[in-house]
């Protein structure tokens, strides 16, 4: 599990971050201690199987925030009371209090990752993360995009440069989030207004050609159709360039890449040199040493100085 890197020095003892709340104390320990820190309330029952794993992961985060959120766990069977006034209908139920009021939430067993970026962004309510949890807030939001939970990366990415406008990481994570929600407005927005001191950074520009390549792919005609269309006439140079543009879409960079490479080496110069240029942008979205852009590389090299 990713631990949250806090000062030390400054965290409060345990007794103080984690407690047991009651339908009296309720007002006291989550209402009115929201006003000032952010509150994280676990409803469980002794009964409850997922309750025995998620209690202490959620105590050990809550513990390594280092007094930048509390937690308060309630027994739903000796305090129905409230739990029936936060409508709780199963457990466990967890949810944040942040100025009086539930802000976010999450029911059933879930991912230690997610449990880290769920503490880390209540925490980020507070203005109380540290910059070692702003790192490790991003590192688990990253395996939640990976994961497929892109909308819950989203608001950890969110939460994260709400506390540090200028972490490249989590731009480029809440970018990508949206790319993989296929939200391409929202996320040419968000690249747009990227801060003038991390705009010109090499993550943005492979973020800026995912983009580029998820528009492409938006337009791309049928695989089948196009395959044919370069069967039957291997000089049709708009059908291969359209055929690597939905080879890529469907997940097959190589092929693309292969693609292309055959078209740059029939006509190099063909729509002002398209082959090269859209080789480019893949080799721009694709991590440096990734296999496919370091072959793809070689090969081009080749047919340039053959």
């Amino acid at each position: 599990m990713l631990e949250l890197t806090t000062a030390p020095a400054a965290a409060p003892a345990s007794d103080d971050l984690i407690k047991d709340g009651t339908e009296q104390s309720f007002m006291q320990d989550v209402i009115e201690m929201s006003q000032t820190v952010p509150v994280i309330v676990d409803f469980w029952a002794p009964w409850c199987g997922p309750c025995k794993t998620l209690g202490p992961a959620l105590e050990a985060a809550v513990t390594a925030a280092g007094g930048a959120v509390k937690m308060v766990k309630v027994n739903v069977d000796q305090n129905q009371g409230i739990a029936g006034q936060l409508q709780i209908q199963t457990v466990p139920t967890v949810y944040a209090f942040w100025e009086g009021k539930p802000v976010d939430g999450f029911q059933g067993a879930v991912p230690g990752s997610e449990i880290q970026a769920f503490v880390v962004r209540v925490a980020a309510m507070g203005g109380g993360v540290e910059d070692g949890g702003l790192a490790d807030a991003v590192i688990a939001a990253q395996e939640m995009l990976a994961e497929g939970a892109a909308e819950d990366a989203a608001q950890t990415f969110a939460a994260v440069l709400e506390e540090e406008p200028a972490n490249v990481g989590a731009y480029v994570g809440l970018v990508q989030s949206h790319l993989a929600l296929n939200d391409l407005e929202q996320a040419e927005a968000i690249l747009n207004g990227a801060p003038v001191e991390i705009s010109q950074a090499p993550e943005l520009e492979s973020v800026h050609a995912q983009l580029e390549l998820a528009k492409q792919a938006a337009n791309a005609g049928p695989l089948d159709e196009l395959k044919a269309a370069v069967d039957a006439d291997a000089d049709n140079h708009q059908a291969r360039l359209e055929l690597a543009t939905a080879l890529h879409a469907g997940g097959d960079a190589e092929a693309a890449v292969e693609q292309l490479l055959e078209l740059f080496r029939r006509d190099r110069g063909w729509n002002d040199g398209a082959a090269k240029a859209q080789l480019f942008t893949v080799f721009d979205a694709l991590p440096a040493n990734d296999p496919v852009v370091l072959n793809g590389r070689r090969k081009l090299s080749s047919l340039i100085f053959a």
